[in-house]
């Protein structure tokens, strides 16, 4: 069998979704609003915590009509799913919630557990754990929230803004200008060192304020005026020292923390070669073997010791396409 150049085997999991964002209906105010009364609304706290309900693969949305009879000024419109309205609206944790089940496996650690059976989960820590729908809420709901937040004065003059088309922009109350929502561009690429198709080694590297063991693969923000591939060559050489080639895009994943979009891509550097981590910003890098990655996987999240000998090995959380890079090319050659 033929060796092929690795892809993704799955979806990065805050990039899953099924809700129709219904783009349209944000200029459709009489439209949304006759579908108010029938509509779900998900909540998000101050700490962009919403709740789940405890031990089950369910958003714990509360009936529309809790809010007024139309929609208030803060709420969001996240799209339509099954002939279903969602919405989100900040809120903080009540002992009343409206259960609406979300099919899908689950397995949660408990965070904020209230008495009624709800849990209120981040979602860095829970997003793997949510089904498409749900994930995808999720994700829109905090990607809006944030911007929401730092979209309160005018670019322009400064100006107090407020929201429009339902959420999804922002008109300054004295000069009329509208803003939209900003996503920064930033690359993850996967570095493989040049032996064979996908490599035996692997350049990983931790940062300062990680705990120790802690590795993923190298990632930045991309700069004004530059390309993405280019961003993957100089990040890489800013922070490692590493020369790349061969730069290929493998897929994408939004990454609310506070408004990114994360670009993932792979490329082949030469493993002889000394690394050097950016002083203060890298704390360590290092090439790793594919079975040491493989033997983290199996480890279910716990740190393993290197075969080398050159310390623990823990991989980065399930909500990080930096994971599902990770495994594509750890498993590339069992198809």
């Amino acid at each position: 069998m033929s060796v092929v150049p690795f892809t993704l085997s799955r979806l990065p999991t805050l990039s899953r979704s099924t809700v129709d964002r219904q783009e349209t209906l944000r200029t459709n105010p009489e439209r949304l609003r006759s579908r108010w009364s029938d509509a779900q609304v998900m909540l998000l706290d101050k700490q962009l915590r919403t709740p789940v309900r405890r031990g089950e693969p369910v958003l714990a949305t509360r009936k529309a009509l809790t809010f007024g009879a139309e929609p208030p000024a803060e709420a969001a419109f996240l799209g339509e799913w099954q002939g279903v309205d969602y919405w989100t609206v900040p809120g903080e944790p009540d002992g009343d919630a409206e259960i609406v089940e979300v099919p899908g496996s689950w397995g949660v650690a408990e965070e904020a557990p209230l008495a009624d059976g709800e849990l209120w989960v981040t979602l860095r820590a829970h997003g793997d754990q949510l089904d498409d729908t749900a994930a995808g809420l999720f994700t829109t709901a905090q990607a809006l929230r944030v911007w929401h937040r730092q979209a309160r004065h005018c670019v322009r003059d400064g100006s107090p803004t407020h929201l429009v088309q339902f959420g999804w922009a922002s008109k300054c109350e004295a000069c009329g200008r509208e803003e939209y929502p900003r996503t920064d561009p930033a690359i993850i690429c996967l570095v493989h060192d040049d032996e064979g198709v996908n490599g035996e080694q692997v350049l990983l590297a931790r940062q300062p304020v990680w705990p120790p063991g802690r590795y993923s693969v190298l990632a930045g923000f991309v700069e004004a005026g530059e390309s993405l591939e280019g961003c993957c060559v100089r990040e890489i050489r800013e922070e490692v020292g590493a020369d790349v080639h061969d730069v290929r895009y493998l897929g994408s994943q939004p990454w609310p923390f506070p408004r990114s979009i994360m670009l993932g891509f792979t490329a082949r550097a030469d493993a002889s070669r000394a690394l050097i981590p950016a002083d203060g910003e890298i704390e360590e890098a290092l090439w790793v073997p594919r079975a040491d990655v493989r033997a983290a996987f199996e480890a279910n999240g716990s740190p393993v010791p290197m075969l080398d000998g050159a310390g623990e090995l823990q991989l980065p959380g399930n909500s990080s396409i930096a994971r599902v890079m990770l495994e594509a090319w750890a498993y590339a050659d069992r198809g």
